[in-house]
């Protein structure tokens, strides 16, 4: 995906930053109240990520959660990034 198709999926997805390091990717933060919290949410991420077959990077530190989206297979970002941000948006709204 080029980035100027990425850049008008943005507004579909509230919360990510399209970040260019080697390649194309998602990334969000997330803050909870403790560590429990933000495991909690990592391991229903877990769940949504094996239901889609598709893995996000993921950095737990204390109640700080951050993911990463793109898909290997391609080298950068898929439309496949857009769907798991959304859902993840989801279950983080709920």
């Amino acid at each position: 995906m080029e980035r100027e198709e990425a850049e008008s999926l943005m507004s579909d997805i509230a919360g990510w930053e399209l970040v260019e390091e080697d390649n194309l990717k998602l990334v969000r933060k997330f803050t909870f109240p403790d560590f429990r919290e933000a495991l909690t949410f990592v391991n229903k991420v877990g769940a949504i990520a094996e239901a889609e077959n598709h893995h996000p990077d993921i950095l737990i530190v204390y109640r700080r959660v951050t993911l990463t989206l793109f898909t290997h297979e391609v080298g950068g970002l898929s439309m496949n990034d857009f769907v798991l941000a959304a859902k993840i948006n989801e279950l983080f709204d709920k």
